[in-house]
């Protein structure tokens, strides 16, 4: 029997990273669900597809294919065959991921493919809607938040340390205009699961927000 953990917050929470210490500690499977949105929004870049081009968006769905692989912990991420584990944190790509995913034709796609990726696996997935609608029934849903300010400068010290150029001030905008569009989304908006534990992470270290979520899942799963 298939054991699902899912942990929804907006940007630059720590889910991230928090989902990848746990696979590897607790024997999960990853599962990155912002990734599958990422490598449609590569693929329009890769490809000269406009955000505006709603049909041509929808038509492509059909040549994506996505698949990810956790080797030691580690995850990558395949584009038609193709490692975009990097390409996807792209500038470029996260400027446009928020309006890619929120293209219901493009959800309901990537659903069926998060679904697909957990199928008959103990899974720690993270996103935006995995405890509301890609996964209602999991066994431990977790809603991780932070202020935003403080969201902003974690991602940007992120950014800087993978060499990616945004200025502050660039990144909290984005987290600004991201956490609208997520919250008004029309499938999968970002809320909190009324069963869910919420963690607010603001003051906490990365090591502590781990150690909480762990226990946490530890209760349910009964050690």
């Amino acid at each position: 029997m298939a054991f699902i953990v899912a942990i929804d917050g907006p940007a630059g929470t720590g889910k991230g990273t928090i989902t990848k210490l746990l696979a590897k500690e607790m024997g999960l499977v990853n599962i990155d669900t912002g990734a599958t949105y990422r490598c449609v929004a590569l693929y329009m870049l890769q490809n000269a597809i406009a955000l505006q081009e709603k049909n041509k968006i929808i038509d492509s769905l059909a040549n994506i294919h996505i698949d990810m692989k956790n080797e030691e912990g580690e995850q990558t991420i395949f584009l038609n065959g193709k490692n975009v584990t990097n390409e996807i944190r792209s500038k470029e790509v996260t400027k446009i991921v928020s309006q890619v995913s929120s293209i219901k034709e493009v959800r309901f796609a990537m659903v069926e493919v998060q679904r697909n990726l957990a199928k008959g696996k103990d899974v720690i997935m993270e996103g935006r809607d995995i405890t509301t609608y890609v996964f209602p029934h999991a066994d431990v849903k977790i809603y991780l938040d932070a202020d935003e300010k403080e969201r902003a400068k974690r991602r940007y010290k992120e950014m800087q340390e993978k060499g990616i150029e945004m200025s502050y001030e660039e990144v909290l905008k984005n987290i600004q205009i991201r956490d609208k569009n997520d919250k008004e989304k029309e499938i999968g908006a970002l809320k909190i699961a009324e069963d869910a534990t919420y963690v607010d992470t603001t003051f906490l270290t990365i090591q502590e927000v781990k150690e909480k979520v762990k226990q946490i899942i530890e209760e349910k799963r009964g050690k």
